[in-house]
């Protein structure tokens, strides 16, 4: 007797034969509600398959949130270790939300008659005192904002070596839908035995399966401790005409060295050198910081110098065309000679040539201010001439000596020299510890699911266990790799003990040098005051004599270009002495810098 064959659509696409549904028939007569069921369960598992496998597709992080995610991790180690740099930006960040507007700054109304026709060009223009230069140029400059991100991605590196002590979790999944075709299978009742038994036949039909497998796995190097990875897998096969093998299973491994590398202290190094290499940076942007305001300083007095000398040479230049009309008036009278005419007509066309080269300078170098400060180049502004006249010559009362033990314990770049040398120390420690033999334990634990449950998903049975432990032992009778690292690190120690002495011989140099620079401004411009002095009074003679009719005019046109020079000089000077002031104080390391870029006056200090 033949049973007719079974009918269904598991997926839309006709019929399978008996064979189809063989696996659940062996259990349950054919067509019963078990049978139905399992097709439905098949079903309904490779569409939640397909399901979960488009979601795990679509439901990552966005990009935004993995950013946010840096963020804090590289601003959260920074603010860890701001307290320990002193004088670091206690609101450092690299996004460029807190522009300097030149809105707020007043405007230019006045005209300049020492700039000639570029004075009118100055009409409207922002008024940019010190403080708001510097504060613009934290806040625009392309170099600051470059040095901002170095010390930004040294945190971020830092970041990710922390993370690797700190449990990784990972996770993968698969899933897999098949088909082929074999011979279908018809069953026939045996007369004899009264059951079905199964019969080949040449018609072909189609089998299809569903397959899975996920993995989910933790990996802990524990400080000191050693190595903790542990992994939970599951997979199964089901055959949707009937019949499925699941499994899963749970493992833990653990991995302690105990001879070599013990406590991990290879691995222990990279952390360590990470968190002192963020240090090192920090110090080298607080640097940084100190240096860029003093260069932004000097930049600025140095325009405003130019400026200065613009209106010595237009003063100049009027003084030469006043003497050159009443010469002239002389020369009419037959009481000058033509010799003395000549020789003012060429100061008169030499101070022009000076003039319209002096602003030439002034030009050149306040577009190259607005370069220095990240502003276009059409910018229109102006430095305040305010600045200039409140300068005054303030000497630091301080011995060369006392300025040298100053620096040698408040210097940044010498604590990171100090601070080197010991990571050449710790290098060597770690350097010996890899010459040793290699004895490390290994332990691990597995429990595991029933094989002969074809239910459905299964999980790992605590009662179906294996466990081992190994002792792996490696005598290291080959170590010539780790013979040469040993006396590398032996070499880089005494190089970072020379590199200290170095370092501290240098400061010595830079500081005595920078002490001899700013007595040697002093001394100019006390030197150009008395020269401005002697000038003004030797123009004054020589114009009462000029009137009287009875100046040279060689001794006229020295006394008037002497007097400019002077005045150059003086100006000079004064600049100077302020920036080898703030240079100074920075050499020693103790310029404060606010969060602007200003720094706070500094009145009296003490040696240690």
């Amino acid at each position: 007797m033949e049973t007719p064959a079974a009918t269904g659509d598991a997926f839309g696409d006709g019929t399978f034969s008996t064979n189809f549904m063989k696996g659940c028939e062996r259990e349950h007569a054919p067509g019963s509600w078990p049978c139905v069921r399992r097709r439905a369960q098949g079903r309904a598992q490779a569409l939640a398959l397909l399901g979960a496998a488009l979601a795990a597709l679509g439901g990552g992080c966005t990009a935004s949130h993995y950013r946010a995610s840096a963020d804090r991790a590289a601003y959260g180690a920074i603010q860890e270790k701001t307290p320990l740099v002193p004088n670091m930006d206690p609101a450092f960040t690299i996004e460029r939300t807190n522009g300097f507007s030149l809105d707020a700054l007043p405007v230019n109304d006045r005209i300049e008659p020492f700039l000639g026709p570029d004075g009118e060009r100055e009409r409207g223009a922002r008024v940019v005192r010190l403080e708001d230069a510097l504060a613009i140029a934290v806040t625009h400059s392309r170099a600051y904002q470059s040095r901002k991100e170095q010390l930004y991605l040294s945190a971020l590196s830092l970041a990710l070596t922390r993370h690797n002590f700190t449990p990784i979790f990972s996770a993968r999944g698969s899933a897999e839908f098949t088909g082929q075709t074999e011979r279908a299978v018809r069953y026939e009742l045996d007369e004899a035995t009264g059951q079905l038994r199964p019969v080949l036949s040449d018609q072909l039909v189609e089998e299809r399966s569903v397959s899975g497998s996920g993995q989910i796995n933790a990996s802990w190097l524990i400080r000191d401790v050693g190595r903790l990875t542990a992994s939970f897998t599951t997979s199964f096969l089901r055959f949707l005409s009937g019949g499925q093998r699941p499994s899963s299973q749970l493992t833990a491994t653990f991995i302690r060295p105990l001879v070599r590398d013990a406590g991990y202290k290879q691995q222990m190094e990279a952390l360590t050198q990470a968190e002192r290499d963020l240090l090192y940076a920090m110090r080298d942007f607080t640097r940084y910081r100190r240096d860029f305001s003093v260069q932004i300083a000097a930049a600025y007095y140095n325009v405003l110098g130019d400026r200065d000398r613009v209106r010595n040479a237009w003063l100049n230049l009027e003084s030469s065309r006043k003497n050159a009309e009443r010469i002239r008036a002389l020369a009419e009278e037959g009481r000058v000679t033509q010799t003395d005419l000549g020789r003012i007509a060429q100061q008169e066309l030499s101070a022009e040539s000076a003039w319209i080269n002096a602003v030439r300078g002034y030009k050149q170098s306040l577009d190259n201010f607005k370069l220095q400060l990240g502003l276009p180049l059409e910018t229109n502004l102006v430095l305040d001439d305010a600045e200039l006249a409140a300068l005054q010559i303030r000497h630091p009362d301080l011995s060369v000596e006392d300025s040298i033990r100053i620096a040698l314990s408040a210097r940044l770049d010498y604590l990171n020299a100090q601070d080197q040398l010991v990571d050449a120390e710790r290098h060597v420690e770690v350097a010996a510890n890899l010459l040793k033999p290699r004895v490390d334990l290994t332990s691990s634990v597995t429990i595991r699911s029933d094989p002969n449950d074809t239910t459905g998903f299964t999980l790992p049975e605590p009662g179906r266990y294996s466990y081992s432990a190994e002792l792996e032992v490696d005598p290291g009778l080959d170590r010539t790799s780790e013979r040469n690292a040993y006396r590398a690190a032996l070499i880089s120690r005494d190089r970072a003990a020379r590199a200290l002495e170095q370092q501290a011989d240098e400061i010595r140099l830079q500081v005595r040098e920078s002490w001899r620079a700013l007595d040697q401004a002093r001394r100019n411009y006390e030197i150009s005051e008395i020269g401005v002095r002697l000038a003004e009074r030797r123009v004054e003679e020589q114009n009462l004599l000029a009137e009287l009719g009875r100046a040279r005019a060689q001794d006229l046109v020295d006394a008037q270009n002497d007097l400019v020079n002077s005045r150059n000089q003086r100006t000079q000077a004064l600049v100077a002495h302020t920036i080898a002031r703030l240079q100074f104080w920075n050499n020693l390391g103790i310029l404060y810098i606010k969060d602007r870029g200003q720094w706070e006056d500094i009145q009296h200090v003490k040696a240690p």
